[in-house]
């Protein structure tokens, strides 16, 4: 049995194992104020806009790609698809997903709803291709089953470096946004059953440590994700202040940016880290 994995670009993860694994990612089109990107934006002309003060919209891939991708793997019997979406609490991404494989008839496909998002989607399915190479002869139900397990694992953790990108969004009040930035408080939020919450709101190095105390928690058979928004420096920093608990140096690290959907809320100058549990 041959595996096939879809997902779309709220994935964060690396360009060079997307390639190496013929993982098709769906575009997202990006909305700044009414100049369309389709196929989105690189990185780095997404963030340099950002801080321009346009907060843009982003565009869920629609069903019509969906059946695009899967088509040509659609009921073939040495085929199978691994189809891996964003958080439904997040996202309408997996209904588009649905509809496709209802309109093909598919039945040789699964679609995942990941429950997360950016580098920790990223870490998902790195992790599960990895599998899926060392297990050859695995059935579609057993990869399933290990598919749902990683899942059900998967955690992030990250800290917001500029909260401003928040306040625009409307997720925090004048107010807050004020008393935060005057006290030098950053928040940290997590992926917590499949919504993004806030873990706790830190002063200076307490946020790091919080980051810290989750990375204790993890499973050493796997390895830390990284992620940033447009400022690797402050990464590289914090792994190589606290490499010892993290267990990776910056050069062996693995490390993700953050793309336009999630860079959208957050803003750049945003780290942390997936970990699975």
């Amino acid at each position: 049995m041959k595996y096939k994995i879809v997902t779309e670009a709220s994935v964060d993860m690396s360009p060079e194992f997307i390639k190496e694994n013929d993982i098709t990612v769906l575009p997202i089109e990006v909305n700044f104020n009414g100049d369309l990107y389709p196929e989105g934006l690189p990185n780095d002309q997404f963030y340099e806009k950002l801080k321009q003060g346009i907060i843009p919209k982003t565009s869920q891939p629609n069903q019509f790609k969906f059946e695009t991708a899967l088509t040509p793997y659609a009921n073939k019997e040495d085929w199978f698809v691994f189809t891996i979406v964003i958080s439904s609490n997040l996202a309408g991404t997996i209904s588009q997903a649905k509809n496709a494989v209802e309109s093909l008839s598919m039945k040789n496909v699964y679609i995942c709803d990941s429950q997360v998002t950016t580098f920790a989607e990223g870490a998902l399915i790195t992790e599960f291709v990895k599998w899926l190479k060392a297990n050859p002869n695995c059935t579609p139900e057993e990869a399933t089953q290990k598919l749902e397990d990683l899942k059900s694992r998967v955690k992030l953790v990250a800290i917001i470096g500029d909260l401003k990108y928040l306040k625009q969004g409307g997720r925090l009040s004048t107010v807050k946004f004020i008393a935060a930035s005057v006290l030098g408080i950053r928040p940290i939020i997590n992926l917590d059953g499949g919504k993004v919450t806030t873990a706790g709101t830190f002063r200076g190095e307490y946020a790091n440590k919080f980051l810290l105390e989750c990375a204790s928690k993890r499973n050493k058979d796997y390895p830390l994700y990284f992620g940033h928004s447009a400022n690797i420096g402050l990464l590289e920093k914090f792994i190589n202040k606290y490499s010892a608990e993290l267990g990776t140096t910056f050069d062996e690290a693995n490390i993700f940016d953050i793309g336009c959907v999630v860079g959208t809320h957050v803003g750049p100058n945003c780290y942390g880290f997936a970990y699975f549990e």
